[in-house]
């Protein structure tokens, strides 16, 4: 399943002219975007460079590629200049939306032929298995 997530994100990011880790940077950004209501607080070059393991001068290069390609907006920070928020723009937002409509089509029909129970399982089972892949990767650490 995770592999043919991957085959679709890698689709669309070919599509889009975009690496890999363009798309990673976009999902980061997305869901720091995605509930500010939720305490959190919008991403920023330093929390990607953190997030995705890679050098200043690699996020640079990915915003740029980003920004140039119209996914995303920089925005400096009212009460500091120095700090920039990193935006999911609301165009690219929208060309995302109807790129991945068919897989959220597909999930929905899927999840519609479980029961509530059998999905509750699922939703442990899924929980379990991603601490476990968390605890393996602080390992190796």
């Amino acid at each position: 399943m995770n592999s043919e997530f991957n085959r679709i994100a890698q689709e669309f990011a070919q599509e889009q002219g975009l690496h890999l880790t363009d798309m990673q940077a976009l999902i980061a950004i997305l869901d720091a975007d995605s509930d500010p209501d939720a305490g959190g607080e919008p991403m920023t070059p330093g929390r990607l460079r953190g997030q995705l393991n890679l050098t200043s001068g690699a996020v640079t290069a990915c915003l740029d590629r980003l920004e140039r390609a119209g996914h995303i907006r920089r925005v400096r920070d009212a009460g500091d200049r120095r700090v920039v928020h990193l935006h999911y723009a609301d165009a690219a937002r929208e060309l995302a939306r109807d790129y991945f409509r068919p897989l959220a089509r597909g999930t929905e029909a899927a999840r519609g032929r479980f029961s509530p129970g059998e999905l509750d399982v699922v939703v442990r089972f899924l929980a379990e298995m991603n601490a476990q892949l968390v605890l393996l990767r602080r390992g190796s650490d």
